[in-house]
């Protein structure tokens, strides 16, 4: 199971699970990179 990812910006993500890290990811990009949406399978093909 992936529940680690780090942004191209340098920010660490980590989630209790796939769930909460795509969630907490969403979260990140919405907030902080607007216009930067990814799908659930995009960002765990990134996550590790």
């Amino acid at each position: 199971m992936k529940r680690n990812i780090t942004c191209p910006c340098g920010e660490q993500i980590t989630g209790q699970d796939e769930d909460d890290l795509v969630a907490k990811t969403q979260a990140h990009l919405k907030e902080k990179h607007p216009g930067h949406d990814y799908s659930r399978d995009e960002i765990l093909f990134m996550a590790y």
